[in-house]
């Protein structure tokens, strides 16, 4: 059984599924997109929709599959270098651009679909010549909004989009629509007829970058992860950060407290810090926090654990320096790999993306039965 975007269950379908390309994406569909269907991808300008979609084509074109990207509002030159400036190429992949200088003549100014399904434009019929002769497996179309103009009254347009999507559906594409939310508010009618949508979203804050996350808003016929997830916008494309669910993730541990390297410490706690469990230091600047949990995480260190620190506040040099003239050598288990410090800058850092880093960390350490994650807190990103 499978759960729609309400909640219901349904029976699974007999189509597989297809990855998107987009790293995290995939974990929050449970396994990818349904093939041969159609999706929305809608964002305002600037959220990253062409970036996934070339992402898409791209991932299809290393597994063998034919690819074809429909512009209405790029021309083949800025695809081109939109992909080259994160390092990729776009040559075995169709770029087909609907509307050219052509457009520009008055009596072109017309719907490139008639109202009914069967008689089709000049125009998108070299579009379905083009597809019948590429046969392509992935498609993306862009943009509606485009479209939209064209079609000049909301009856038509919502028999373009049909038509289109009967046309696709007959010719095995899974196929990518991008819109850019210029339809008027409320306007609901893309997320009924679309097999699934996607929601990208960018809010500016006071300081630092924007945060820019995702939202699956409906996906037919399977599971996903819903809620917002935060994804970064970066050289080399779009990274999904999936929400953490604590409860999905569960590990066997030994109990047993282990020592902090202080036996008074050691006797206050009761034994020591218990696996599996969170400490937290308070207090005012200057009473030993840091001091007090680099000494744990020393004590792990001599054991044979490994440790993660997360540093917040301080420059990596000034917690070295520091740590050193406290006896507390930190170099040589950077040095034997058994310690990474990583510095965190909140105002450019989403908490999706830094609870992925908190949890890559967990689990990459637990890939060796040697050693056993430890961490060191600087303060809660906000």
């Amino acid at each position: 059984m499978a759960e729609d975007s309400s909640g219901s269950a349904t029976p699974g379908g007999v189509h597989g599924r297809i990855s998107t390309g987009v790293p995290g994406l995939d974990e929050v569909l449970c396994g990818g997109l349904t093939q041969d269907r159609l999706y929305l991808l809608e964002g305002t300008p600037g959220t990253g929709k062409t970036t996934l979609s070339l992402q898409f084509l791209l991932d299809g074109a290393a597994r063998g599959e034919r690819g074809l990207y429909v512009t209405l509002s790029e021309n083949k030159d800025e695809l081109c270098a939109a992909a080259a400036s994160h390092g990729w190429s776009l040559d075995g992949i169709e770029i087909y651009e609907l509307v050219n200088e052509f457009g520009l003549d008055p009596d072109s100014e017309q719907s490139i679909l008639h109202p009914s399904e069967i008689e089709l434009g000049e125009t998108v019929r070299d579009v379905i010549a083009r597809v019948d002769d590429l046969k392509p497996a992935r498609v993306v179309f862009d943009s509606l909004s485009e479209l939209r103009l064209l079609a000049q009254n909301p009856l038509r347009y919502r028999r373009q989009i049909l038509a289109l999507k009967q046309y696709f559906a007959r010719r095995s594409c899974t196929v990518l629509m991008l819109d850019d939310r210029t339809s008027e508010p409320g306007d609901q009618q893309l997320h009924s007829i679309a097999h699934g949508v996607i929601s990208l979203e960018q809010a500016p804050r006071e300081f630092g970058s924007e945060r820019r996350r995702l939202r699956i808003v409906k996906m037919r016929g399977i599971k996903f992860r819903g809620g917002y997830h935060d994804f970064a916008l970066d050289t080399g494309g779009l990274t999904v950060f999936p929400r953490l669910v604590a409860a999905e993730h569960h590990a066997t541990f030994d109990p047993t407290a282990a020592s902090t390297g202080s036996a008074e410490l050691d006797l206050l706690l009761g034994g020591g810090l218990v696996p599996g469990t969170n400490t937290l230091l308070i207090g005012p600047s200057g009473v030993g926090k840091t001091t007090t949990a680099l000494g744990c995480m020393l004590a792990a260190l001599e054991r044979g654990e490994s440790a993660t620190y997360f540093l917040f506040d301080e420059g990596l040099a000034t917690l070295l320096a520091r740590s050193a003239m406290l006896n507390m050598n930190l170099s040589p288990h950077i040095e034997a790999g058994r310690l990474t410090i990583t510095q965190i800058d909140p105002a450019e850092l989403a908490p999706g993306e830094f609870a992925t880093h908190v949890r890559h960390a967990v689990e990459k350490r637990r890939s060796s039965p040697l050693y056993s994650p430890g961490f060191g807190w600087r303060r809660v990103l906000s």
